[in-house]
């Protein structure tokens, strides 16, 4: 189990060259109050002084430190071309490469380098991390985190947040599930206000994976001792509480090495807890913690694994949708608008790949626009919709000029019908621009593999759009004119021998044989015939109906016993002195004769005759019956119109416009420069794959006898 510690190290290093932290590794996080002593309980572990020493804030900067045991036959890690072959201890950087530090003095200066480069010479701090990795005879495996000391008050350059900043930091590693806190607390201070232990109970409220290292045990004040703090009665943290003892500042100043402070640490434990000096120590936190470090990652190997092979899957697929380089860019030019047109005419067709399960586009919006939205609004369109009767009187009077109205005209009907007619112009050239933004819009719907490659290629994408736009714009006139010619060709020839249309024909006779016995019949020209026999009689009846018509809205004050024979006598004068009557009685002197459509306005206040209501009638059914067959063939047409003119020619011809337009040799560079963030982000998903894939093999070489 012993090579388990070194197999992270590798991982780490592999996630390291790529500045990811998507894994969570197993590691020992150090954390702290600002000098409590976290930079010499890490000194102390590794046998040497190699940290930047002081007061106030000195580690500014993270420093992943790699502890590997080297011992001299070692051959993996000691080569004679470095010159490390008979070296005890060194150390390497990652941001020096290949670089050996035999003198640790250098390191340290390396270290304060590294962090005033990025953090600042003034007590400022930065979240970078610095990556070490020492090798020696004289160490357990181990890796371990320093971070910055949590303060409260911001000193030098520091900024006003420094507090929230260092917290979110300190934060950022523990907060890693597979790490182990070391959190480091003073033994001459009351432990329960201890910083490092309520932000390690933050994240790790059951202390699983906390373990407590008391410092400055020797200078506690005379009379008090840590026992109850090292037996866990103050504060229990599960994976224990060990007790150091570090060099002060002065030793530092004098450079006391590690080996005697280690002894004088061992004499001091003796003589003030003889029972625990077993339990507490330096050397005994080395092995505890190598210990915990071992069955951490035992434990989380599994996972790991699992969440390896899991990601070089997801980056696998994100590296594909990036697409491979470009070689031949005239190729990948045609490949990319022959995709495009092949996928927009899938997607209209309804045979692309990845169909939408969430909303209906493509064809099928086409469709439903045609046989739901056009279809509804021509059934709702009622064929007497702004007829009143009195609009349809008006037209029979109007048609027959100043002749009396001797038959129902057929002029007036057409007159009628053709009113009825136009409007259905207007909600076919509506259906025929609904499908226009429908085609529009299938450019954003017409596949994930296109949309991908009109993401890597914005040029070649805002072209493609410009193209397709031009060319459905193109063809919008002409099926627009052939929709309203359409409708003009209905309004053309009023065709009353259409054979539906005779059916209603025939059963106007019908309707007047249901009519009221006691009412005169009278010839109508567009559904019976006219008998001679019944002139005389039929004459006489309209001279009537005409004479009654005029008392009903011409008001009579005459009350005298003449009214009745000037009335009968007016009758005998005939229909056009009647009309001319009727005219100079109903029209003001103020307005010229020829205002006709005041006449419905003044006749609402009448009732109309048996023989009028008859007439609309008659004009009414007719109308419907029509209406209803221009109708049908409108709702029938438009569609097929629409999709000759428009969406086939547009899916016949759009990649050869495409081609026209886009292929070309000197294009061919500048549609094809794909944005800088997407050459960016396939270089990162790269970098990341192969990192995944080393790593996936360090794991692999794992075997089931090196986890016991």
């Amino acid at each position: 189990m012993e090579a388990l510690i070194p197999v992270i190290n590798k991982l780490q290093d592999v996630f390291n060259t790529v500045g990811s932290d998507a894994i969570h590794l197993p590691q020992i996080v150090v954390i702290g109050s600002q000098s409590s002593g976290k930079s010499s309980v890490i000194e102390s572990l590794v046998g040497k002084s190699f940290l930047p020493r002081g007061t106030g804030i000195v580690t500014r900067r993270p420093l992943i430190l790699q502890l590997v045991y080297c011992p001299k036959e070692d051959k993996d890690h000691r080569s004679s071309i470095n010159g490390t072959m008979e070296l005890d201890d060194w150390g390497t950087f990652l941001h020096t490469k290949d670089k050996i530090f035999r003198d640790f003095d250098e390191i340290r200066r390396e270290i304060e380098n590294e962090t005033d480069k990025l953090a600042g010479s003034n007590k400022g701090i930065c979240p970078e991390p610095i990556n070490l990795k020492i090798y020696s005879t004289k160490v357990v495996n181990l890796t371990l985190v320093d971070l910055p000391g949590i303060t409260k008050v911001p000193v030098g350059d520091q900024p006003e947040d420094i507090e929230a900043q260092i917290r979110d930091l300190v934060l950022k590693y523990i907060a890693n599930p597979n790490s182990i806190i070391l959190a480091v607390v003073t033994a001459n201070t009351d432990m329960a206000t201890s910083e490092s232990l309520k932000i390690a109970k933050d994240v790790d409220p059951d202390g699983r994976r906390t373990l407590a290292v008391v410092t400055k045990l020797d200078l506690m004040d005379a009379g008090t001792d840590a026992i109850d703090i090292l037996c866990g009665r103050v504060i229990p943290v599960k994976l224990g509480i060990i007790g150091v003892v570090n060099r002060s500042q002065q030793d530092i100043k004098n450079n006391k090495n590690i080996k005697d402070a280690l002894k004088d640490e061992a004499t001091f434990l003796q003589s003030k807890y003889p029972t625990l000096a077993t339990r507490n120590g330096t050397p005994y936190l080395a092995k505890t913690l190598n210990r915990l470090l071992m069955h951490h990652i035992r434990d989380c190997l599994p996972d790991l694994k699992t969440r390896v092979n899991l990601m070089m899957s997801q980056f696998q697929s994100l590296l594909n949708s990036y697409g491979e380089d470009i070689s031949d860019k005239s190729k990948t030019l045609l490949q990319i608008i022959t995709k495009f047109a092949s996928a927009y005419c899938s997607t209209i067709e309804g045979t692309a790949r990845n169909i939408e399960t969430t909303e209906l586009c493509g064809g099928a919006r086409i469709c439903y626009i045609f046989h739901e939205t056009f279809g509804r609004t021509l059934d709702s369109i009622h064929p007497l919709t702004g007829l009143t009767k009195m609009d349809i009187l008006t037209a029979i009077r109007n048609a027959n000029g100043p002749r009396p109205a001797l038959f129902v005209p057929e002029v007036s009907f057409e007159l009628l019908v053709k009113r009825q007619i136009r409007r259905l112009e207007e909600p076919s050239l509506r259906a025929v621009e609904l499908i226009h933004e429908e085609m529009q819009r299938i450019i954003q719907h017409c596949g994930s593999e296109v949309q991908q490659e009109m993401l890597r290629f914005p040029k070649l994408y805002e072209r493609i759009v410009d193209v397709v736009t031009q060319l459905l714009r193109k063809r919008l006139p002409t099926t627009n004119v052939m929709v309203e010619n359409l409708v003009a060709i209905e309004l053309a020839y009023i065709n009353t021998k259409h054979p539906d249309f005779c059916k209603d024909i025939a059963l106007v006779p019908t309707m007047i044989k249901h009519n009221d016995s006691n009412r005169p019949n009278r010839p109508k020209s567009m559904y019976s015939k006219y008998s001679p026999n019944e002139a005389e009689r039929d004459m006489l009846q309209q001279t009537n109906d005409a004479t009654s018509w005029l008392s009903n809205i011409v008001p009579n004050n005459n009350h005298s016993p003449n009214a009745a024979i000037e009335h009968q006598a007016a009758a005998h004068h005939g229909m056009d002195n009647l009309e001319n009557m009727d005219s100079r009685s109903m029209l003001s002197p103020m307005k010229p004769v020829n205002l006709l459509p005041q006449v419905p306005l003044i006749s609402n206040s009448r009732k109309l005759s048996d023989n009028e209501e008859h007439d609309c009638e008659v004009i009414e059914r007719l109308i419907k019956s029509y209406f209803y067959i221009v109708r049908k063939s409108i709702q029938d047409t438009v569609p097929k119109a629409v999709m000759h003119f428009l969406v086939n020619y547009v899916k016949d011809n759009l990649q050869s416009e495409l081609v026209t337009h886009l292929y070309k040799a000197d294009n061919a560079d500048q549609l094809l420069n794909e944005s800088e963030h997407i050459a960016q982000r396939r270089k990162e998903a790269g970098d990341m794959l192969k990192a995944l894939q080393r790593a996936a093999h360090i794991i692999s070489e794992i075997r089931e006898t090196h986890m016991w």
